[in-house]
């Protein structure tokens, strides 16, 4: 799955509410998902559908409903392509800093 699809989707303010009701509790209904949204069906349901094209989030029927699971392995895969890449380098500023503010060892 491209990070493409995964920057979309979480570009909406409401996909990322969906996601972080999923993160609260995994494995809810479309009904349950749209009266914690206060949406129609269909509004969450298109939400969804692009939330699943990104691979956030993944379904399960049980009976005759379908429950949503938030998928975090693309969150995952951006944060250590995106963010940890750039939080090393400022870790080693911080180590470098630290280093100079103890001074020289008394070795």
């Amino acid at each position: 799955m491209s990070m493409d699809a995964v920057f979309k989707a979480l570009a909406d303010p409401t996909r990322r509410q969906l996601v972080d009701n999923l993160h609260a509790r995994n494995g809810q209904t479309l009904n349950a998902l749209c009266k914690e949204m206060g949406m129609t069906r269909q509004g969450v349901s298109k939400h969804l559908a692009i939330l699943e094209e990104a691979n956030l989030v993944v379904t399960r029927r049980r009976g005759r409903e379908k429950e949503h699971y938030l998928n975090p392995a693309p969150i995952a895969e951006i944060a250590d392509r995106w963010i940890g890449k750039f939080e090393q380098g400022r870790l080693r500023a911080l180590a470098d800093l630290k280093k100079r503010l103890e001074g020289p060892s008394d070795e």
